[in-house]
């Protein structure tokens, strides 16, 4: 399965990902975690979006789908994926499709963690970080459903979405079987 994880910040995609990664013995890639292996092992790709964040600005499009290319190579990527934090923009949905189709391949389903944003708000105040004040979180709230709204336009023809509310377990039955309903 080729999959993309949707959903605002304490959705619990991170999670999910981890365990729907087991359950469909496929690599759970996140952005977040590429970065961070990009800048440490300072590939060129590292290299060069560090220049931009040591500058302040956001990292291109073209470094990051770059990464992502790259990850998808690896020999464990071959039989599917799951992607947790790109693609973020309609923009990289279609470089992500592009990038896939060269391959021969397309994404199975986009998953949407649906969750209110006062459960978000509350799961998020619960894990006691400095940053996470609620007028930050509902600031990051309203950025994401800005950024997001054209994705899932984009990806409406594979989307599934999920109740991201109950125990770790039970959202990841849904999603298994929103997920066989597919196939």
């Amino acid at each position: 399965m080729r999959l993309v994880l949707v959903g605002p910040p304490g959705a619990g995609k991170g999670t999910q990902a981890e365990r729907l990664a087991e359950r469909l013995d496929v690599p759970h890639i996140s952005t977040g975690d590429l970065f961070r292996a990009n800048l440490r092992d300072e590939t060129p790709l590292g290299v060069e979006a560090k220049r931009y964040m040591d500058a302040g600005e956001l990292v291109p499009d073209e470094v990051t789908v770059g990464m992502v290319r790259d990850r998808l190579a690896d020999p464990d990527a071959a039989k599917g994926f799951i992607l947790d934090g790109f693609p973020r923009t309609a923009a990289q949905a279609e470089a992500l499709a592009a990038l896939l189709a060269e391959n021969g391949t397309e994404l199975d389903a986009v998953v949407e963690f649906a969750v209110s944003d006062d459960v978000v708000v509350q799961r998020l105040l619960g894990r006691g970080r400095s940053d996470d004040t609620e007028d930050v979180i509902r600031r990051r709230q309203e950025v994401y459903r800005q950024d997001t709204t054209p994705l899932l336009d984009f990806y409406s023809d594979r989307l599934v979405s999920v109740d991201a509310v109950g125990s770790v377990e039970e959202i990841t039955d849904r999603v298994t079987d929103a997920l066989r309903d597919r196939r």
